[in-house]
Formats: C-alpha cells, sequence, structure tokens
C-alpha cells in the first residue's frame, strides 16, 4: 500500500483521533508577527521557554528543516461532568482529570508514525504535541480543523474547544487540506465578558492575568498576595464552559484515560486543604498535574483558601 493523505487519516481514526487534517509547511509570516508581539508585550509571563524557541515555533523550518507535510490531529477529551461534580467547593480544569495527555497523544502518533515508516523508510517525521516548539492552533487552523476564537482556543464545528491537539510533521509531500479561514464567533464575547481577571483582549491573552496560566505554569510565589483564582486550584475552564460552541457541541470522550480519578471527584475541602506530599504523588501518577509539582497545588489551594475566608469574614 502506498501512502497517501487518505490512508492516512483513515488510520488516524483507527487510532482514536476524531479530527484530522493535512497542511502543507511554510512560514506564516502574519502569525509569526503576532507570536514576537506577544513575547515583546511580555504576556507570557514566567514561561521562558516560549521565548528561548521562538524562531522554531515562529518558522517550522528553523525546527524540522525538511519539513513538507504537517499532519494535524484533535482528541476529544470532554467526559460529560462538570465542576458541579466535585464534592468539594475548590474547581480543577477538566483537562487533567484523568491521565497526561501528552503521553495518550503521543503514544497514538508514533503508532501512526511508525506506520507511515513500515511502508515507506524514507519518510522522516517528527511527532509534536505542546511541549514542542511548533504554533499548534496555527497549523490546526490551516489543516482545517476549525478556527482560532477570541479566547485563543481552537474552536471545531464538532467538538468546540474540548480537544487536545497534536501534529505529525513529514519530509514527503502530501495532498492538503484548505484551511478553516471562517471566524465563527461572531459578535460573541461570552469568554472575555466572563473571565474573572480580565486576561482576554480578543484574540490575545495575558499569560500573566490568566487563572490557568497562574495555577500551573507560573512559579513561585503570587506577586498579588490577594489574586482572585475564584476556587480554581488547578487550570481554569471558564472561557471554554460559556463558549456556545461547547454547549452545542460538547460531545463525551469514551476513552477510559481521560474519565476523571475518583480522588479528584470525591476531595472534599479538608482533603485538599490537608494534602500531603505523600498523597498527592500518588494521586497524580501520570498525571499532566506534576506540572506544577505539590508546592504549587498547594500554592493554589492556600490561596483560595484565603479567598474562601475573605468571603465568610
Amino acid at each position: 500500500m502506498s501512502i497517501s493523505s487518505l490512508s492516512i487519516k483513515q488510520k488516524a481514526k483507527k487510532l482514536g483521533f476524531q479530527k484530522i487534517g493535512i497542511a502543507k509547511a511554510k512560514e506564516y509570516g502574519e502569525d509569526q508577527k503576532n507570536l514576537d508581539s506577544w513575547l515583546q508585550e511580555g504576556r507570557n509571563g514566567t514561561m521562558d521557554w516560549i521565548k528561548k524557541r521562538k524562531d522554531e515555533r515562529g518558522n517550522i523550518f528553523n525546527y524540522f528543516p525538511e519539513a513538507k507535510s504537517v499532519i494535524s490531529v484533535g482528541l476529544n477529551y470532554y467526559v460529560g461532568k462538570n465542576q458541579n461534580d466535585l464534592h468539594s467547593d475548590y474547581k480543577f480544569s477538566n483537562y487533567a482529570w484523568g491521565d497526561d495527555y501528552h503521553n495518550i497523544l503521543k503514544k497514538k502518533l508514533f503508532k501512526l508514525l511508525d506506520w507511515i515508516e513500515n511502508d515507506s523508510d524514507r519518510v522522516k517525521g517528527l511527532v509534536c504535541v505542546d511541549t514542542a516548539p511548533v504554533m499548534e492552533k496555527v497549523w490546526a487552523r490551516e489543516a482545517g480543523l476549525g478556527w482560532i476564537g477570541k479566547h485563543t482556543n481552537l474552536i471545531t464545528k464538532d467538538y468546540g474547544s474540548w480537544i487536545f491537539l497534536g501534529e505529525l510533521i513529514l519530509d514527503i509531500e502530501l495532498d492538503y487540506d484548505l484551511p478553516f479561514n471562517e471566524d465563527l464567533c461572531g459578535s460573541c464575547t461570552a469568554c472575555l465578558d466572563s473571565c474573572p481577571t480580565g486576561a482576554i483582549d480578543s484574540y490575545k491573552i495575558d499569560a500573566k492575568k490568566c487563572i490557568s496560566y497562574l495555577t500551573i505554569e507560573h512559579r513561585g510565589e503570587f506577586e498579588d498576595r490577594n489574586i482572585n483564582l475564584d476556587s480554581w486550584i488547578y487550570g481554569c475552564d471558564i472561557c471554554q464552559e460559556v463558549c456556545p460552541w461547547n454547549k452545542k457541541f460538547e460531545e463525551a470522550s469514551d476513552l477510559d484515560e481521560f474519565q476523571p480519578r475518583t480522588s479528584i471527584v470525591n476531595y472534599n475541602n479538608d482533603d485538599w486543604n490537608n494534602l500531603s506530599e505523600k498523597n498527592y504523588t500518588n494521586l497524580f501518577t501520570k498525571s499532566p498535574v506534576k506540572r506544577t509539582k505539590y508546592k504549587g497545588l498547594k500554592r493554589n489551594i492556600n490561596q483560595n483558601k484565603k479567598e474562601h475566608s475573605s468571603c465568610r469574614e
């Protein structure tokens, strides 16, 4: 069997990806300018790793000079539950309720790459998830998966924005999909209006104000000791929860790996407040929550405890 765009998409579907598209590897000057501007304005907060590899992120040929095609995939992670299903006042981003998506996506993408390489030993490819220096939402848009919404997440017409993105970069030419050039956000400003910290400015986000950034990526203590995390102790889903596209098209994933861990659902306020490092390690083995480390999660819990105490006074 010869490798084709159609056969690749069929194999990707069999591997469980709901969204698959293929884009031609090329420079996207406007998106690169937007990235440079975002970094120059300091909106990346303490995420210096973005700045260090911005030339690769902004130009795929600086990362993989032989690149000719970018296969963009989307995996639905919505599990049909929301914050009201948790037994505590603390909130926990949906994407982190189950196993680490990096490992799940990489495993599937490596299977796809192995399948392609078995057909042709002349193919060279790179597997990328969000830790790689690529503009994943730009490639998803160019591969026709969806559009980048005002909250800066990729939105699809059939799964909303509850999807993980991954890429497989190849050094062979393929047939390419049309980019998704429509902006279906229209006049809606639900995400902008609902953000409690004002982190979202249409199509641009200030990480320093974003609760998701603050509770996951920010290192050290909070500069603003009185910052309101709105009860979130890991991540934040507000801008996705209010999005009409998510309300209309959300579909529960049947992947066991994404199903909520029992402890995350059943923990009450006292359980979280008294979380020990040993319990943290046991609870979050193979979880994306290890990203913030025990110290970071305890910082987030303590900040919310302070908020709750202030509300009761």
